[in-house]
């Protein structure tokens, strides 16, 4: 049950039956059929009338008549952005329902001043990014890469390759995956400090985060891992800048899962070069880095071609939330992913 009021358009279309809402999932072939496979396509078409052609993306200004009757639009990679040229395209339109993560390259003003709802599958998303961090979190605290490099100059003696457990790990954004990493931090027997730093998070609820709260330069200061979530504002562009980065202790290893611009790239790159922080990268600023660039070739820097969302079969998981999504929507509900004008100014 909810307590929010019944939109009319829900009135409207739970009066008119099910059958005749007209359905078009726009997005890349290249990832449409593992995003929604047959199973979820028969799921969706059972609850909705789905256009014949809704896997081909069209050429912008190109939209085929079926996305003119469109209510509920399936987006995904690939589907171009919804300006008011693209919706006046699709004058019925009044949900979009996204089986990726952010929606910031996806909607416009012009969606808000229509008046349709917007959800996202970042949830299902998360999953993924939180155990990948996690995967790296524990690389990390080992000073894995550091290790592997002297690997053939002999090995390092047994204290030189403890303390992982017990190390101060800093995460930077109460994010949904800032969230989740700390959840799963808690749950290891690793014993690690927790510090967050997050403007909009009070002590009390960094506290029952299992963290303690602290402005960001103390968080460098004191951690010995720096993992970072933060979505990609005005104000959090540039955050891990030169000064930031000096603070991270001899030693420290920075991580960086959410977007690139959030780290000066030539400072970290000076830094990394030094041999006094290593760095584990799935994303980076430019993204990808041009070929030859100093970051790819160092022996303490991993970086990885933004692989930490869903990727293969999980791919699925988004189908799964969006189809979810859609039937919740026919049947009126609240949408567990709706995103709001408000909320976007603050998500990733």
């Amino acid at each position: 049950m909810t307590d929010r009021p019944e939109r009319p358009e829900h009135r409207d279309r739970l009066n008119r039956g099910p059958g005749r809402l007209k359905a078009v999932c726009v997005m890349d072939p290249a990832v449409a059929d593992q995003v929604l496979p047959e199973e979820l396509r028969r799921r969706l078409s059972a609850l909705v009338e789905l256009a014949p052609d809704q896997m081909t993306p069209p050429p912008p200004g190109k939209f085929p008549t079926a996305f003119a009757e469109a209510e509920i639009l399936i987006s995904g990679w690939g589907c171009p952005r919804l300006t008011a040229d693209v919706l006046a395209c699709a004058p019925r339109l009044r949900a979009v329902l996204h089986a990726a993560g952010s929606v910031k390259s996806l909607v416009s003003e012009a969606v808000w001043e229509r008046g349709i709802v917007v959800s996202s599958a970042a949830d299902a998303n998360a999953g993924p990014v939180v155990s990948y961090t996690l995967a790296l979190i524990t690389l990390a605290a080992r000073r894995t890469l550091s290790l592997a490099a002297g690997y053939e100059a002999g090995w390092p003696a047994f204290g030189s390759r403890s303390g992982a457990d017990g190390s101060t790990v800093g995460i930077v954004g109460a994010s949904r995956i800032g969230r989740g990493v700390l959840a799963g931090l808690r749950r290891s027997d690793a014993g690690h400090r927790l510090l967050l730093s997050d403007p909009y998070v009070t002590d009390e609820e960094a506290r029952l985060l299992g963290a303690e709260r602290v402005e960001l330069a103390e968080l460098c200061r004191r951690s010995a891992v720096v993992s970072v979530h933060a979505p990609l504002l005005p104000e959090t562009t540039g955050l891990l800048d030169a000064r930031m980065l000096g603070l991270i202790p001899d030693g420290g290893v920075l991580i960086n899962t959410a977007r690139g611009a959030i780290v000066d790239t030539e400072a970290l790159t000076r830094a990394c070069a030094s041999g006094r922080l290593e760095a584990y990268l799935d994303v980076t600023d430019p993204e990808p880095l041009p070929s030859g660039h100093p970051l790819l070739s160092m022996p303490n820097v991993l970086v990885t071609p933004h692989i930490a969302g869903a990727q293969g079969r999980e791919v699925r998981r988004l189908g799964q939330y969006a189809v979810a999504e859609a039937e919740r929507w026919v049947a009126g509900e609240p949408l567990l992913g709706e995103v709001t004008r408000q909320a976007l100014a603050h998500l990733a």
